[in-house]
């Protein structure tokens, strides 16, 4: 397993295809990525055709992006391409795209879902690229998880436009305006894929004692307004502060965990809307069930940097990884933090130069717990290593 990656703010797909092949060292690449920023639409698609006429590979996924991450920089506001080839011995791969129109009967159907993605057996690992103007991604994510209980999905989805019908999404020689396209790898390979939500909990766990829909009525037997309250009245002047600034809510997912055991990768975090002035009950971006288990979560630059620090550790104790995607918000980035190059100095810091492209998403996709969702202001960092000897 090899991995090259180049990023290029003046992109020629003659000269980045030559430094890829010299990093391969000959090596034909199975598969490609090119994420793509800043240009207009044909000019996008041209460097895409041109990189997969140049490389060649089975497999060529690209997507426009509002800014683009590179291996060690990261690129915004100006024009720039982030490309990683991969050779993949023993490695199986499946690509797929899905047209917009088809949603309503793919979604419908597992059959049909299941046959449009055609996933190999043994599935590692869903790299996916989607469009948000025409993508039911909730939907489409709970499809997977449905059809391939367990596989993580990691990827995000395009920013390169703002408004419905100019995002491009390549799947091989099929160029795109909506819908989403992706890969997936079964075989020689071991994939983690972590997902940094940039939030800390604070205070202790609730159960939910009562709730509809989106609306939380009762935390623990209490208005939740007044835990809020408690809460607030209990941290520090510091907390007190990240709170100001934004609540968030982390649902548990893992099931069967004790809550006080429960750490920063067992949330799902959501922001909370507000509350319903009516009846007092508080708002979250989610539905929420009665029983489940949910702690209040706060975030800025510090706590974002932490927590993808903190998460990054267990990938520091085995082998270097080969290669890898980032897919960051793009609220993070100098818009979150304060200096440039934010994400990627952290991965590096923890796992050293490695080959990496990434982009900056509509949306950040990736697992927590055993199950796949879409996150916002996150890191998904899908990690490649050879699959461990028998």
């Amino acid at each position: 397993m090899k991995f090259a990656s180049a990023l290029a703010t003046q992109p020629d797909a003659v000269q980045l295809a030559d430094q890829l092949r010299r990093q391969l060292g000959g090596l034909p690449p199975d598969l490609a990525v090119a994420f793509i920023a800043g240009f207009d639409q044909d000019v996008s698609v041209q460097i895409a055709q041109g990189l997969r006429a140049e490389l060649a590979p089975p497999v060529f996924l690209a997507c426009t992006a509002e800014g683009v991450i590179g291996a060690e920089a990261e690129v915004e506001q100006q024009p720039a391409v982030s490309v990683v080839a991969a050779s993949l011995p023993g490695v199986t791969l499946a690509s797929f795209d899905l047209r917009p129109t088809r949603w309503p009967a793919l979604l419908a159907d597992p059959a049909e879902f299941e046959a449009a993605v055609r996933l190999p057996p043994d599935c590692r690992l869903i790299l996916l690229l989607a469009d948000p103007f025409s993508s039911p991604i909730d939907e489409i994510l709970e499809a997977f998880n449905t059809l391939c209980p367990g596989v993580p999905v990691a990827g995000g989805m395009a920013s390169g436009a703002s408004r419905p019908g100019y995002n491009v999404l390549v799947c091989n020689e099929r160029v795109m305006n909506g819908g989403a396209v992706g890969v997936a790898l079964a075989g020689a390979l071991a994939v983690d894929v972590v997902v940094s939500q940039g939030c800390r909990p604070v205070g202790r766990p609730y159960t939910v004692t009562a709730a509809e829909d989106n609306l939380i009525h009762s935390l623990g037997d209490r208005p939740p307004v007044e835990q809020v309250q408690s809460l607030y009245a209990a941290l520090s002047p510091d907390e007190q502060r990240l709170m100001q600034n934004g609540l968030f809510i982390g649902r548990a997912i893992r099931s069967g965990t004790d809550a006080e055991a429960l750490g920063r990768g067992d949330f799902l975090v959501r922001g909370v809307l507000g509350v319903e002035r009516q009846t007092g009950a508080l708002a979250i971006a989610d539905r929420v069930r009665t029983g489940e288990t949910v702690q209040f979560q706060v975030r800025d630059a510090d706590t974002a940097r932490e927590d993808l620090e903190l998460l990054l550790v267990p990938q520091t104790f085995g082998e270097p990884p080969a290669g890898a995607f980032l897919f960051s918000c793009n609220g993070r980035g100098t818009r979150l933090f304060d200096r440039p190059n934010g994400d990627i100095s952290i991965v590096t810091d923890a796992l050293g130069a490695l080959p990496l492209a990434g982009f900056f998403c509509a949306g950040e996709i990736g697992p927590v717990g055993e199950r796949n969702f879409l996150h916002g202001h996150t890191v998904s960092l899908a990690l490649f290593r050879p699959a461990p000897a028998a």
